[in-house]
């Protein structure tokens, strides 16, 4: 008869439990044995490990056995970090200068990857790619309960932010696709039903995919969305002269919409007029008032960290190489993307760039087509990354209030239905909850990020092996000091900003 703490540690990472009778019997070190896992072809990888006492094998990775392709795999992990935040980039190089903000980004791209290498070394090593049950195997259940519901509420938030896209962007450019001219009690112009909509008809049907693997398509052409989205960027530079001309109501054919002039009206009134000089040089370098808040936003870009164990188990022919790879890829794709917005939309507007990059656009021409279609675009992407982000939350339940049961589609669906519900009960009735998601984003994605893979890292590799002043638990400690500093610092520009009154310590995803 199994402990039941023994039994919670056999679980398969997609919710079915195994049965590896005396997993507890071999002793620790067979796990440990780090020649073994340093192969550089990875073909130790699935290799048995040593006999048990009774004469059994174990294999590695005996919870399930992975389908998904490396190209497919690379496409869901970039889908995953790829969020709304890239619109904010380029008024974060504003307030950062090119060089500056070139050197951030490269720092915080290395940081994701160095954490996704601590995630994947402790996954090897306990032959488990459960985020929950690393936390499990490091802390016992408070460990577990810590990552599970960092996860959970970390892409709750997300999911929330970018529905909230979707009901507060959509009908606005159903308008001005139309030309202002229409009635906005019309049910189409109605963002909380044009929300639920999308909602029904799309994301939840992708979300209840058994698999992650199988959204690998959906992920690409999200992707797809965002290059577009970043050609116009680049296009438009070479378009719009600096200083720019701000569109004014009056040259609209006899129908302004009120939207256009209520933002011009609050645009002049809100920036330095364009014929300044200084707001038409690009800075290479700046320090200002809002540089300490690009910090953060820059730190949790390229959060995907909930996302990496569950495409590492969906992967074919699992090695930590590979998945390693997958990682790299995904991030260095994405790091270019962040870079060359932020780089030209930043050079379009120079100091006159918004913290929305898209609505900087709109100053110019409201009803600009190009700009219209980018906007469906990054709509697209952004509803097609909900799934993805809804699979962790799904797969932290499970661990967490069902722990020992196999797969069922029953509970597959209701979970997902659940979720999708509560979500859009929140963002159509309590849209101003979205605050307390920056705090509790400002929380969680540092645990993510950098906190829960150190200390896992630095309590799963047995002192044997890594002693503590050895040189990889040394960085993997100052690695999580950096988390609880970036935490810190999250948190203090979210309450001077609440105690002023503005608006920027914004999440960054």
């Amino acid at each position: 008869m199994m402990e039941p703490a023994q039994s919670e540690m056999n679980i398969l990472s997609n919710g079915k439990s195994h049965d590896l009778g005396d997993d507890m019997g071999v002793p620790m070190k067979t796990f440990l044995d780090e020649d073994q896992f340093d192969d550089p072809d990875g073909g130790l990888e699935n290799e048995e490990f040593l006999p048990t006492p009774d004469g059994k094998k174990l294999t590695r990775f005996t919870d399930f056995e992975g389908k998904t392709s490396f190209g497919m795999s690379v496409f869901n992990l970039g889908n995953a970090i790829m969020g709304s935040g890239i619109l904010g980039l380029a008024y974060a190089m504003a307030n950062t200068g090119v060089l500056l903000f070139w050197f951030l980004l490269t720092a915080v791209a290395a940081l994701s990857s160095y954490s996704i290498h601590l995630l994947l070394k402790s996954s090897g090593i306990v032959g488990i790619r459960a985020y929950e049950q690393l936390g499990y195997r490091a802390f016992g259940t408070p460990g577990k309960m810590a990552a599970g519901i960092a996860i959970t509420l970390q892409n709750i938030g997300a999911m929330s932010s970018y529905l909230y896209i979707v009901k507060s962007e959509l009908p606005l450019v159903i308008q001005a696709f139309l030309k202002g001219d229409t009635d906005s009690d019309l049910w189409y112009l109605n963002g909380n039903y044009l929300v639920i909509m999308v909602s029904a008809s799309i994301i939840l049907p992708l979300a209840l995919m058994k698999q992650l693997g199988y959204l690998g398509y959906t992920s690409g052409f999200s992707l797809s969305c965002m290059v577009f989205f970043l050609s116009a960027v680049i296009y438009k530079k070479f378009q719009i002269p600096c200083p720019f001309e701000e569109f004014s109501a009056n040259t609209t054919a006899g129908h302004p919409s009120v939207n256009v002039s209520t933002h011009s009206h609050e645009y002049i009134n809100g920036l330095v007029h364009e014929d300044d000089d200084s707001y038409c040089s690009t800075r290479m370098f700046t320090i200002n008032s809002q540089t300490a808040y690009t910090i953060p936003i820059l730190a949790f870009a390229f959060v995907c960290h909930p996302e990496v164990l569950p495409i590492y188990t969906e992967l074919r022919n699992p090695t930590k190489k590979r998945m390693q790879q997958v990682s790299n890829i995904s991030i260095l794709v994405m790091y270019t993307m962040y870079f060359l917005a932020a780089l030209f939309g930043y050079l379009t507007f120079k100091g006159n760039v918004e913290p929305e990059l898209l609505h900087t656009y709109s100053r110019i021409d409201p009803y600009d087509t190009l700009i219209l279609c980018v906007r469906v675009a990054v709509l697209t992407a952004v509803t097609l990354t909900v799934p993805i982000v809804l699979f962790p939350v799904r797969r932290a339940i499970q661990q967490m209030l069902f722990p020992t049961k196999s797969f069922n589609w029953l509970r597959h669906i209701a979970i997902a239905i659940i979720l999708l519900t509560f979500i859009n009960m929140l963002v159509i009735f309590a849209p101003n909850i979205l605050g307390i998601f920056g705090i509790i984003g400002a929380t969680s994605a540092p645990c993510l990020i950098f906190i829960f893979p150190a200390v896992f890292y630095i309590r799963i590799v047995p002192k044997e092996d890594e002693p503590m002043n050895s040189t990889p638990k040394i960085l993997a400690a100052c690695f999580a000091a950096l988390g609880v500093s970036f935490m810190v610092m999250s948190l203090s520009f979210i309450f001077i900003d609440w105690t002023t009154g503005g608006g920027h310590a914004a999440g960054g995803h």
